[in-house]
């Protein structure tokens, strides 16, 4: 990374990690590299094994074989405490019988640093996090954006070689969240720490991240920039699990598939032959025809965008994401012609 923060941060490397809970394989052979100062999203449904990975880099479980290793260090076997590690978690998990420096700087104080230089350090990170002026304020005084970002400054201030956030936003409203998601993602950049941040929430994971991982069954399906996992899905999972995608018949022959009567070329990974081409709604075009081959069912309009469902002729349903002065131009009823973009797509079987 070129970033100059980043060279404060420390590689992660996860190697073949498997853990097995009696029948239950959380984790399935997963190997993740981390560069030094990056922040990854590893996201997928409940019970894919993300958080079981968190938690074995944290320390607080052991994986059932593999290794983990910092800065080229082999930590498999050391404990949590001796990992220097900071952990966001869901949970607040504020002390409240404390003020917020008192908590920004209770790790410290277990570091054995003197009184002047915690209230120094967690008054910088307060500051970081834009709540300096908080400092001598009790958990109960402050709304739920504002503990996480006390929770936040707590695991920074230890100054740690990763920071790992689980699900630390969804407990938040929907406003609060983006707001906090884009607070962790401006301090993350300017601190420059390692973090490793688990979330079910697509978009908060694509939006904060360098690189997201889709996690599956405890297995690695694709790691990637987020803009790359959402035009290129590696597996036919991340393509239906990241984002929305219509399934519309094509038929594959040399590199090509013929979708909608357009010939589009097909993503490494496709099926060859006949198979349904993953296509996002955006890539689909609307256009008003009287003796076209789709009716609109439905249109819904989303503020700047609206999205139009309509019904082709051999009853496969199409959604496509259109700005709402286009959208808005059409009823349900309408006869209409839909035209795919000529960007690469999924085939799959």
């Amino acid at each position: 990374m070129t970033d100059p923060s980043a060279e404060r941060g420390l590689a992660v490397d996860l190697t073949d990690l498997t853990r097995v809970y009696g029948e239950i394989r959380a984790l399935d052979g997963l190997t993740l590299h981390i560069e030094p100062g990056e922040l990854v999203a590893l996201l997928g449904p409940s019970g894919c094994g993300k958080t079981t990975a968190l938690r074995i880099l944290a320390g607080l479980d052991r994986a059932t074989s593999g290794s983990v290793s910092v800065g080229g260090r082999d930590l498999t076997r050391v404990p949590a405490n001796k990992r220097d590690m900071g952990m966001v978690f869901q949970a607040y998990s504020l002390f409240p019988h404390m003020t917020v420096i008192d908590n920004v700087a209770f790790g410290l104080k277990l570091r054995g640093r003197d009184s002047a230089a915690r209230r120094a350090r967690a008054g910088d990170v307060l500051d970081l996090v834009g709540l300096a002026e908080h400092a001598d304020r009790y958990a109960h005084q402050l709304s739920g954006g504002q503990q996480q970002r006390v929770a936040l400054a707590r695991a920074l201030a230890v100054e740690p070689s990763v920071l790992l956030l689980d699900e630390p936003l969804s407990a938040l409203d929907a406003k609060v969240r983006v707001q906090l998601r884009d607070e962790i993602r401006r301090v993350q950049l300017e601190v420059g720490t390692t973090t490793l941040f688990v979330t079910h929430d697509q978009e908060e994971a694509l939006a904060v991240a360098d690189r997201v991982g889709v996690m599956n069954a405890g297995r690695l399906e694709q790691l990637a920039p987020p803009a790359e996992l959402y035009s290129a899905p590696a597996t036919r999972f991340v393509g239906e699990f990241v984002g929305l995608s219509n399934r519309l018949p094509a038929d594959v022959h040399d590199g090509v598939a013929a979708v909608l009567g357009r010939e589009v070329p097909v993503l490494p990974g496709s099926t060859t032959g006949p198979g349904q081409a993953l296509v996002r709604p955006e890539s689909v075009s609307v256009v008003a025809d009287d003796g076209g081959h789709a009716t609109v069912t439905t249109v819904m309009f989303l503020g700047p965008l609206s999205r139009v469902t309509c019904t082709l002729d051999d009853g496969t349903a199409v959604v496509a994401q259109l700005a709402s002065s286009e959208a808005l131009r059409l009823q349900p009823g309408d006869r209409v012609r839909l035209v795919v973009d000529p960007a690469p797509v999924l085939v799959v079987a």
